[in-house]
């Protein structure tokens, strides 16, 4: 009897295990698939679509640029959008880390490269950010950024 409740006892934590990495890989998906999404969006100029990825109380914490609200964000990003030159925003190749929030959504790690072209010379950044996305039932917005190594 005591082999029998080892034995499920066994396939019960393995189930669980399954499970769960099976959700974390849902998650990396989902996030990954918004990531790209978000910034399509943002590398074609398309404040529309790219606002709409950020939720009204949004904080973004930047290492040069202090606390910023979603208005200034937004602002910011329109003057972006505005420069003559083409800014491209590529994410790192393996460098993408998805975590789980309980009840609330999910942690968004990674580095990221800015590049244009200014004064016929490319000019390339890369920058690390976390950003917490929250789920509002299937709706993913982003609500806290940060932003830094710049």
């Amino acid at each position: 009897m005591k082999t029998f409740v080892y034995i499920c006892s066994f396939w019960a934590i393995c189930w669980s295990a399954s499970a769960q990495s099976s959700k974390s890989a849902d998650l990396y998906r989902q996030i990954a698939h918004l990531d790209s999404v978000m910034f399509q969006a943002y590398n074609e100029r398309n404040m529309p679509a790219f606002k709409q990825f950020f939720t009204s109380d949004l904080e973004w914490f930047q290492d040069n640029g202090g606390l910023l609200q979603y208005d200034t964000v937004i602002a910011n990003f329109q003057q972006i959008f505005n420069r003559e030159y083409v800014l491209t925003r590529k994410l790192v190749p393996g460098t993408l880390e998805v975590h789980p929030i309980k009840d609330y959504g999910a942690i968004h790690i990674g580095r990221h490269t800015f590049s244009h072209v200014e004064n016929g010379k490319l000019e390339v950044g890369e920058f690390k950010f976390l950003m917490i996305w929250k789920n509002d039932q299937g709706n993913w917005k982003i609500s806290r950024v940060v932003s830094y190594d710049h």
